[in-house]
């Protein structure tokens, strides 16, 4: 069992209301990372929330996480859920919630790194690290050093490369931030074309 964490607790400062609300498509971006994690394998599906936590329409098939401390940056909003996971999950993929052109096929790499041994999965796009994470949960108390501010496990797998393996993902999906509305309408251009 690989639990998947939906991180959605941001203001979205840039682009004027919380990106969880953000529709592409027609469906909410909140709901988009619910169903990648899903179609990914995952199992519990929590998603962390905050800004905005009222507005979000249900979200089936998920825990909603809320998370009051989600002023203190994307490093608390972690920390918030992986601890929300029960007991008995090994690890947990985590994905932010402004990358809706993510593939379940990149969750499935990450999830398959895992089960060969790897405690931490990172896919990449270009040789550059991104989205899904997954974290095997016996590197979850290194993130209270690590996962603070707006950072979350970047530094951790900057500074440690032992547990790190790097899975490919360029041919499947596209780490693309909807950060302000011009960039939804280059996302929309995306999926069009």
């Amino acid at each position: 069992m690989t639990a998947g964490l939906l991180l959605a607790a941001g203001v979205g400062r840039r682009y004027g209301r919380p990106k969880a609300l953000v529709e592409l498509d027609g469906v909410p971006l909140v709901r988009r990372g619910i169903t990648l994690l899903r179609d990914g394998g995952c199992t519990p599906v929590h998603v962390v929330l905050g800004a905005g936590a009222d507005e979000v329409p249900d979200l089936p098939g998920a825990v909603p996480v809320r998370h009051d401390g989600w002023s203190e940056g994307l490093g608390s909003s972690l920390r918030r859920g992986l601890a929300s996971l029960p007991a008995d999950v090994p690890a947990a993929v985590v994905v932010l919630v402004d990358q809706p052109l993510l593939s379940p096929v990149a969750v499935r790499r990450v999830r398959a790194a895992y089960a060969g041994g790897a405690l931490v999965a990172v896919a990449t796009y270009a040789g550059r690290p991104g989205h899904p994470v997954l974290l095997a949960r016996q590197t979850w108390p290194l993130l209270d050093r690590y996962a603070v501010g707006d950072r979350g496990a970047r530094d951790l797998l900057r500074d440690r490369p032992d547990l790190v393996v790097e899975v490919p993902c360029d041919d499947v999906g596209a780490p693309l931030d909807v950060d302000t509305p011009a960039d939804l309408l280059r996302l929309r251009a995306l999926s069009d074309g």
